[in-house]
């Protein structure tokens, strides 16, 4: 076992499977104590079991290290709340919580249903509120501890997951919300956009380009978690890791303007736009036209 986080207390969801169990058992081989949530669901969230929490968090204590599994839905402001109260209650504090808990239900955007919008969202980005909600209340009263949100880099946009690319977008936005809001409190937060082997990744339809194992990720979370980290500022920002790759995304920022001598009008601003402000050009667009082409023309889409 390291010290990298020796003594600290980890919470992290989504923790059976996947990204989710392999930064739970590399924080425990670098010192920390975990909390291991797991609703235990599918990939499309249905058949919930607590059998997975349970199982890793005996793997932990097999190899030596110190676990509590907790089985509640995330999603819930309920279950949110006990993962921190089990944090506090088996171990008196919380130091740190990874939320990588996240199912799929994919569709065209004109024939997405409520069903199939509303717990995506639930999972992914209430998920991710209801727990740092929870636990930034401990980690105020500690002056320190550090959120760690998953997004993904489809929260530029997505073709047929427009739910899952909404909640990962809103992800960012709540983990930049957290560094500004509890900056003055010790608190950090940062979001991983990973690009990993997972049962999420199994079914993207192009092979994914640069992509890593979910240790690989789990690196990257456990230096998030470590004082390291927070000696050197990091927080606010979003990362990507793909095996041997590790890529920051840039701060949302305003590129061009135009100012009006008097009130816009629609004619104005239709002179003006295009030549003056212009548009910021969309990769992922230039993609999906390429996509297009490949499938007109019989042959395999490049992966991206």
């Amino acid at each position: 076992m390291g010290n990298f986080l020796s003594d600290k207390v980890v919470a992290v969801t989504g923790a059976g499977r996947g990204i989710g169990r392999a930064v739970a058992l590399a924080a425990a081989a670098e010192g920390a104590r975990l909390v291991v949530n797991d609703y235990g669901v599918g990939v499309d969230g249905a058949d919930p079991a607590s059998d997975v929490a349970d199982a890793v968090a005996e793997e932990i204590r097999a190899a030596g290290g110190d676990a509590v599994a907790v089985a509640d839905d995330i999603s819930t402001m309920a279950g949110g709340q006990r993962v921190a109260d089990t944090a506090r209650s088996a171990y008196g504090r919380l130091d740190g919580v990874v939320c990588v808990a996240g199912i799929l239900r994919e569709r065209m955007l004109f024939n997405m249903t409520e069903e199939e919008w509303d717990p995506v969202l639930a999972t992914h980005l209430k998920g991710t509120f209801t727990v740092f909600r929870a636990a930034s209340a401990l980690m105020r009263a500690q002056r320190s501890g550090t959120l760690i949100g998953f997004t993904s880099g489809n929260h530029q946009g997505s073709v047929s997951q427009a739910n899952y690319s909404a909640a990962k977008g809103g992800v960012i936005s709540l983990v930049r919300s957290a560094a500004l809001g509890l900056h003055k409190y010790g608190v950090t937060a940062n979001a991983v956009a990973p690009v990993a082997r997972t049962r999420m990744s199994a079914g993207v339809p192009t092979e994914l380009a640069g992509i890593g194992e979910p240790e690989d990720v789990a690196a990257l979370v456990v230096y998030l978690l470590s004082d390291r980290a927070r000696e050197a500022g990091v927080t606010g920002q979003v990362y990507t890791i793909a095996g041997p790759r590790i890529a920051v995304w840039a701060q949302p920022r305003e590129l061009r303007a135009a100012y009006a001598e008097g009130a816009w009008t629609p004619e104005r601003i239709a002179d003006a736009l295009p030549t003056t402000v212009g548009t910021d050009p969309m990769p992922l667009l230039e993609h999906v036209t390429a996509m297009e082409r490949a499938a007109r023309e019989g042959r395999r889409p490049n992966a991206q």
